[in-house]
């Protein structure tokens, strides 16, 4: 039986790294398959990862049908054994629907790969819709960590260094950059205190009304 399989993390988990390797295994076994992304840092229509992999792939505009994509691949006789989704928290919840009609209506096995939640600590619609609808949700199993060392649950968008917790949802980003709008990972706490790692290298940190 096909699945529709939804591999979610934090970013810097790995997520964009699994993505290719699942690619890369299974057309290594002579399967075909298509690939799919969503504002990659690396530009459009490419899928790449931060230790220096990088594939082309399709890019998911709001306008495609990817149901009606793949059938259109079909009925021009090209095989598809598989569908590779990555960036899938930028899909829209009814591009998700039709992942899931991918799967149970053609019995094409779909892998998901996304972030669950925003710098607001929110669900991406694409994300709430494929925890609704996936046969499966896996955690990325390799964990990012805070800057403390703690295991790493939240994405923190920082403007000039300064974490914030307001502004549009979507603003692509890495957290590599040193650009004006960045992201960080942090474990809960700090995110909700608001200490990322140049606020707490800064000297800046409030002390906790607890002891550690």
């Amino acid at each position: 039986m096909a699945e529709l399989i939804y591999y979610c993390g934090t970013m810097d988990s790995g997520k964009s790294t699994l993505a290719l390797q699942t690619a890369h295994n299974h057309q290594s076994r002579g399967r075909t398959g298509l690939i799919f992304t969503n504002q990659d840092r690396a530009g459009r229509g490419q899928i790449s990862s931060r230790l220096g992999l990088q594939s082309q792939a399709i890019e998911v505009d709001e306008e495609i049908d990817l149901h009606k994509f793949v059938v259109e691949k079909l009925s021009q006789g090209e095989r598809v054994d598989f569908v590779i989704c990555d960036e899938a928290q930028f899909y829209q919840p009814e591009q998700i629907e039709q992942l899931a009609r991918i799967v149970d209506g053609l019995g094409i096995d779909v892998f998901a790969f996304g972030i669950l939640t925003d710098f607001r600590t929110e669900l991406f619609p694409g994300s709430a819709r494929l925890v609704e609808l996936a046969d499966r949700v896996q955690t990325l199993q390799v964990e990012a960590l805070c800057w403390c060392g703690e295991r790493a649950t939240h994405n923190a968008r920082t403007i000039g260094g300064v974490m914030v917790t307001e502004g549009e949802q979507v603003v692509v980003g890495d957290v590599s950059s040193q650009a004006e709008v960045a992201y960080e990972v942090l474990c809960r706490r700090h995110h909700m205190r608001k200490v990322t790692a140049r606020k707490s290298n800064a000297g800046a940190l409030d002390p906790l009304p607890f002891s550690l």
